[in-house]
């Protein structure tokens, strides 16, 4: 009986690792244009031929195209554009709507398919949420839960529609004015924990790998969340 030997991960291979996450969890979007080679030799310290080298793989794996001399993360579908109103609630209740429509169904996908390497990374990253976070730092974090979760659905197309209207929740301005007004601190800090309470109950779903029950965990914790902005927030 005979094993292949054991040999410590390339630096390129880090590189790649590190350039798909980013990907994956949705702060590298679909068409946002990657950094160049000497950018990234510089953030990551390294010579650029490792760089080509990890580029070079994600172009082979389709994470990543070339567009004339600049280098994109892929796209397959058009540009996701929401405009609010006059009125910040209505706006809040059409974005839970719409993620309402797709998450469900995507995460519940997710919990079927996922395999053990997902779960820990899951598990990890629901840990981090036991941190002392600022509002910034969590909506980071939560951002990256649900885009980590959906990734498992195994299917492409899914994945960046979802990712682009969770971008519009992230990026809206609505939001960011119910979140930030300080006579809402308190109810803010209370959705804040029940939002992390809502992340557990997925968790719990998405490694019992129960469909069903991620259904219902979703849909709860929407509803909540969505009912505290709208009925709590000032």
């Amino acid at each position: 009986m005979t094993f292949d030997p054991i040999s410590r991960q390339t630096v390129s291979a880090q590189i790649r690792e590190q350039l798909l996450r980013r990907i994956v969890i949705g702060e590298l979007g679909p068409g946002a244009r990657v950094p160049s080679e000497r950018e990234l030799s510089e953030q990551f310290e390294v010579a650029r031929t490792s760089v080509r080298e990890a580029i070079q793989g994600l172009l082979s794996l389709g994470y990543i195209e070339r567009r004339g001399n600049r280098t994109w993360v892929s796209e397959r579908l058009p540009e996701v554009a929401v405009r609010g109103g006059d009125d910040e609630k209505v706006f809040v209740r059409q974005l839970f709507e719409t993620r309402r429509l797709l998450e469900v169904p995507i995460f519940s996908l997710a919990a079927e398919r996922s395999d053990d390497d997902d779960h820990a990374a899951v598990a990890a990253l629901l840990a981090r949420f036991e941190e002392p976070l600022s509002l910034p730092e969590f909506r980071q974090l939560d951002r990256e839960f649900h885009t980590l979760i959906a990734s498992a659905c195994g299917n492409p197309l899914l994945i960046e529609l979802y990712g682009k209207v969770l971008d519009q929740l992230f990026r809206s301005s609505e939001f960011e004015t119910l979140l930030s007004d300080e006579r809402n601190t308190s109810v803010v800090r209370r959705i804040v924990q029940d939002a992390i309470d809502g992340h557990r109950a997925i968790v719990a779903a998405y490694l019992q790998g129960d469909p069903i029950a991620m259904e219902c965990a979703v849909a709860g914790h929407l509803d909540t969340i969505e009912h505290s902005m709208v009925d709590d927030l000032g």
